[in-house]
């Protein structure tokens, strides 16, 4: 029969950061307050000039370049526009979009982030 181990050594199985129940489950619940908390406030954000058909071409394009990245309902539907393609996460990839102003029907506005389809990756 083998001798159990901590009878040698009491202090080695020691936990050296004990932690009640109670204050492993403040500390879960208040990280799930926080994460949901940011979810909620980058889906709030409204999109900014309801529509692109009301400004100039210069205003769309200083509204995306001043802002970096922004929300605006471009068309049909709200898009995400980003300033410059180093805004888009590294999985994604940036495409120029345009979109019809006043005085330009299509009007470079700024980069749409995406993901790449399957026959667009580098293998």
């Amino acid at each position: 029969m083998v001798p159990d181990p901590r009878a040698f050594f009491p202090g080695a199985y020691r936990n050296p950061f004990p932690m009640r129940p109670w204050a492993l489950a403040l500390l879960f619940s208040h990280l799930a307050v926080v994460a949901v908390g940011l979810e909620a406030r980058a889906q709030s954000r409204p999109p900014r000039g309801s529509m692109t058909a009301r400004m100039t071409c210069s205003e769309a394009m200083a509204l995306v370049r001043n802002e970096g990245d922004v929300v605006i309902a471009a068309g049909s539907a709200p898009e995400r526009f980003v300033s410059n393609p180093g805004q888009c996460s590294a999985s994604e990839i940036a495409e120029l979009r345009f979109a019809p102003t006043r005085d330009n029907p299509q009007c470079p506005i700024g980069y749409h982030c995406r993901e790449p389809g399957f026959e667009e990756w580098n293998w």
